[in-house]
């Protein structure tokens, strides 16, 4: 089958999954997220132009699975290699972008971009827009200098706004309840400049400073809001920051190195972070901190591409002087697709956190691998708490859909102390939720 075939294959089934998913039932707007989703997928599978799998790189043969795969998944698979991948940003012109929205925001999310070089390709203007499955949103528009210093440097300029309609809070600590389970909405709006410094190949030094006029937390919005406002819930003391959303300066610095493969679906190498950051409170001081980080992921073949083991850790530290606090929205936490999976987003809030992960995945096909994983992670007041006692447990299996450098679909169902929690993503696991441009959010803190 052609790629035209695929794709008129792909429009074809948007009418039967229109009435699979009983539209007439559904308001407005989610039947409008529903279909941008489903027309954006059609659109992507129509720009492979090539039917050569992985043609953007170089042919790369796909590892075998166990199993003998459909040759319609192959081709559907092959497809979206030209249009969803993981190693870099889109080329020039319009695009589709997938899956670069924060935690809680569904299982996808999708929304047109536009890109061009000018200036001789001295400069980069991108712009983006983005609705989820929950209905959050977030435009973003940027101007980058990319090729600096021998292509050695990297600055620009970005504003973005995010309108998150039901963050999970479940109150501050380790011993917070499952039943305490509220939401709440967050609007913010944040201009920063940034620049990566690409010292060797490996080795990467990053800045950003930025200005987030007075953020507005609010009652929970969207289709369906199903637990109770965080501002009836919960208090200023035990949300501290509930009543009072401070405008802030942040700023941060980090070095990575980084010799994954590819991110989008690593199978071997690794990634490494530490990362330190400070905000201000522009407006009574309250809420000024420091926070300082460090990640490590690394991906082991232990048997070739047949068995990737893949291992991740990761802890944060808040740092605040007598007399000040953070934000509770912006306090590490813990819970969900990317930490703990089998807990809910956002389950643990506290000054400090840790979490620790371990993968193992075999190809079940040539294109789906399948996974089994164990979690491990807490929350505390104080850094000297951070220890291997008293960890919050998860585990459970996952199936992994991907192309040559992309994660497409992940599927994790997870097991804790309350219960199953089932995680559809189309991300790559361990991966921080970012925007489009492809660094963290800075507020609110996302697991």
């Amino acid at each position: 089958m052609s790629d035209n075939g695929i794709a008129s294959r792909g429009c074809d089934l948007v009418p039967w999954l229109l009435e699979a998913f009983d539209m007439k039932v559904l308001p407005f707007t989610r039947r409008a997220a529903i279909a941008c989703v489903l027309v954006l997928l059609a659109a992507g599978a129509s720009r492979a132009q090539e039917p050569q799998p992985y043609a953007l790189r170089g042919w790369v043969p796909p590892t075998p699975g166990f199993l003998v795969e459909p040759p319609l998944l192959r081709k559907l698979v092959n497809a979206s290699d030209g249009a969803v991948s993981g190693d870099g940003e889109p080329l020039d012109g319009p695009y589709a972008d997938f899956g670069h929205m924060v935690t809680g925001a569904g299982w996808i999310s999708a929304g047109p971009g536009y890109r061009r070089h000018i200036a001789g390709g001295r400069a980069m203007v991108d712009a983006s827009a983005a609705l989820s499955w929950n209905l959050y949103q977030v435009v973003q528009a940027r101007v980058e200098l990319p090729h600096l210093a021998g292509r050695h440097l990297r600055i620009g300029g970005q504003a973005m706004y995010q309108d998150l309609g039901q963050v999970e809070y479940f109150g501050l600590g380790a011993t917070s309840r499952e039943a305490d389970r509220s939401v709440y909405r967050f609007r913010n709006l944040d201009v920063l400049g940034y620049a990566d410094l690409r010292a060797t190949r490996r080795l990467t030094f990053s800045a950003r400073g930025g200005w987030i006029p007075t953020p507005e937390l609010s009652a929970a919005g969207g289709w369906r809001v199903r637990a109770p406002n965080t501002i009836d819930t919960f208090t200023d003391q035990s949300a501290p920051g509930l009543l009072v959303q401070p405008s802030m300066l942040h700023a941060d610095i980090s070095a990575v190195v980084n010799w994954l493969d590819h991110p989008g679906h690593p199978t071997r190498g690794g990634l490494y972070r530490a990362t330190a950051a400070s905000y201000w409170d522009r407006d009574a001081g309250t809420y000024t901190f420091r926070r300082y980080e460090v990640e490590a992921s690394q991906f082991l073949p232990l048997a070739g591409p047949r068995w990737i083991l893949a291992l991740h850790g990761w802890e944060v530290f808040s740092d605040a002087s007598p007399g000040h606090a953070v934000p509770f929205y912006l306090m590490p936490s813990v819970g969900g697709k990317n930490t703990l999976r089998g807990f809910d987003d956002y389950r643990f809030h506290d000054a400090d956190m840790q979490v620790f992960n371990v993968e193992s995945r075999w190809p079940l096909f040539a294109h789906i691998d399948a996974a089994v994983f164990a979690d491990a992670g807490k929350v505390a007041p104080r850094a000297g708490d951070l220890d291997f006692r008293h960890l919050e447990h998860a585990y459970g299996v996952g199936f992994r859909v991907h192309n040559a450098t992309s994660t497409i679909l992940r599927l994790d169902v997870g097991r804790g102390t309350e219960g199953w929690h089932v995680f559809l993503k189309v991300s790559e696991p361990f991966k921080r939720s970012t925007p489009a441009f492809g660094r963290s959010s800075v507020v609110p803190f996302v697991p």
